[in-house]
């Protein structure tokens, strides 16, 4: 009981400070850049709301889309689970909210495993979907950075940025390097994981031993069948493994118009190419574990990114609406989702 209250507790902490970073740098922001001409130009500019429907219609079409290539991925490792794409659907906008407020959005992982697994299939056939697409999310993103980098060496000037965008591209390049690591050592993975298990289990004396030796099995179990089901995408699974990365191209480059869309609302240049190009780096700044959600970072890095496409007295403007549209409204829609599957 006390545990569970201490988990609720740390919860509540995570959303108010993610939306409190968020809404405090956004503030920052806009003291910095609103002044006469924003009011000038938005009272005088005809300003397109139709654009920021489109850009609302966007975001949902790329939650579709992701459970989409979740649901191909699923069902490719386990044809006789069956989930309909309204379950993948639930399932993706239920992990918005833990992603929203753990750092790097580590918090998704492991709602869409527990979904997935509440659904009928293993822990270690869900454990290897989601993994699976966190692989393919970084061979496309780290397929972007060099071009990306190409087009922004001259924009960006701000010399911690690049920094951040360093540190962003070298831990992405570890993830992958320990999720491979693990795809090809099975055996290191058990030891790994019973480890922190005996580890954790020493400070909860109630706990019995047959009870850890039960979560042992249970993880040889799982990590044996996580590891044949990336066996089995490599060796019997390749075609849904390139749908699922087709997928992931049009999963990505729909979440990164939704910019473009709020710039021509605002009736200004879509900058597509630039902006596709700053959406790129910024996830990659916003995967360096600091805040939960990245809040904060996300706001300043869309700042300096956005910088020279916009002009100042518009550019806090452009982030307050950038981040309801794909933070905000995230955190909201998927909060609901997630206290209905688990009410």
């Amino acid at each position: 009981m006390k545990r569970s209250k201490k988990k609720k507790s740390k919860r509540k902490l995570s959303i108010a400070l993610s939306l409190v970073l968020s809404f405090a740098i956004i503030v920052i922001i806009l003291k910095f850049t609103i002044d006469k001409n924003t009011f000038t130009y938005l009272s005088q500019e005809k300003i397109q709301y139709e654009f920021f429907i489109s850009a609302v219609c966007l975001s949902i079409l790329y939650w579709v889309i992701w459970a989409l290539r979740l649901k191909i991925l699923s069902s490719a490792l386990d044809h006789n689970v069956k989930i309909s794409l309204w379950e993948h659907i639930k399932i993706i906008i239920a992990n918005l909210f833990m992603a929203g407020i753990t750092p790097s959005s580590a918090g998704g992982e492991p709602i869409r495993i527990h979904l997935l697994h509440k659904n009928g299939m293993s822990t270690g056939g869900a454990t290897a979907a989601v993994m699976t697409e966190r692989l393919l999310d970084a061979i496309f993103i780290l397929g972007c950075v060099p071009f990306a980098f190409f087009v922004y060496k001259d924009l960006i000037e701000v010399e911690a940025v690049k920094i951040g965008l360093y540190l962003g591209i070298s831990f992405f390049i570890a993830l992958i390097l320990i999720f491979v690591y693990a795809i090809k050592n099975p055996q290191k993975l058990k030891s790994f994981l019973i480890f922190i298990t005996k580890k954790i289990h020493r400070f909860i004396p109630t706990t019995k031993w047959k009870h850890e030796t039960h979560l042992i099995e249970k993880i040889t179990h799982e990590v044996d069948n996580f590891h044949q089901s990336m066996l089995f995408f490599k060796k019997e699974r390749k075609k849904e493994f390139m749908i699922g990365a087709i997928v992931t191209i049009l999963f990505w480059s729909t979440g990164f118009l939704v910019p473009s869309m709020l710039l021509m609302g605002m009736g200004l240049e879509p900058f597509l190419l630039e902006s596709y190009c700053a959406q790129v780096l910024l996830v990659i700044c916003i995967l360096i574990p600091t805040t939960p959600g990245s809040s904060g970072v996300a706001e300043a890095s869309t700042a300096v990114l956005y910088a020279p496409l916009i002009s100042q007295s518009l550019l806090g403007v452009f982030i307050l609406l950038f981040r309801f549209i794909t933070y905000h409204l995230n955190l909201l829609v998927g909060g609901l989702f997630l206290y209905k599957i688990f009410k």
